[in-house]
């Protein structure tokens, strides 16, 4: 494989996960305020509302993943 093509493959993925991570997080806070005070992120803190945010992100990546395989066809 050719470097060019596997930077852009790189470049590619990067794009996908960081649109994903920005959409996640923009449902999150959206979210955020209807939560229980449980299920709502407390900074430097491992508890339910990082949990949640990273469920919401992957839900995110594989939406963004789908839509862009159909784009592509």
């Amino acid at each position: 494989m050719d470097c060019g093509l596997r930077r852009r493959i790189g470049v590619h993925r990067w794009a996908k996960a960081l649109v994903a991570v920005l959409v996640g997080n923009l449902a999150y806070f959206a979210v955020m305020p209807k939560l229980p005070a449980s299920a709502q992120h407390v900074p430097f803190r491992l508890d339910l509302g990082l949990l949640l945010d990273g469920c919401l992100c992957t839900v995110a990546f594989a939406l963004v993943s789908l839509a862009w395989r159909r784009r592509d066809r």
